[in-house]
């Protein structure tokens, strides 16, 4: 199984994370199975971006993103060209290394 290594964010995992993700499964469910709590305001749908995250290794092992995602990716806080929006990331046979940003673009936090 392939694992997901989320490097250390103040807010959703202060010391780092290193998770067994499901190959098929999105970034984000992995991530929330394992009790990080990843901003998700739109529900896992493709409608914001406040589930952003930059994919520092293992980038090129997902199938890449399509043109919703990529409209949406643009309105992203600190949009990098590794930054996937975690609810459409599927994970694939490779380990990753994944980054939240500091930031979103999120007029209310929900506390999912």
């Amino acid at each position: 199984m392939p694992q997901i290594v989320f490097l250390p964010n103040a807010e959703h995992c202060p010391e780092g994370a290193v998770i067994e993700a499901q190959p098929g499964e999105t970034i984000i469910k992995a991530a929330l199975r394992n009790g990080i709590e990843i901003e998700h305001a739109c529900e896992m749908s493709c409608a914001c971006t406040t589930c952003h995250v930059i994919v520092r290794e293992g980038f090129s092992s997902m199938e890449p993103s399509d043109e919703l995602e990529d409209d949406m990716l643009d309105k992203a806080w600190g949009l990098e060209p590794d930054s996937r929006l975690s609810c459409q990331a599927v994970v694939g046979d490779k380990d990753l290394v994944v980054e939240i940003p500091k930031y979103t673009i999120n007029q209310v936090s929900e506390g999912h």
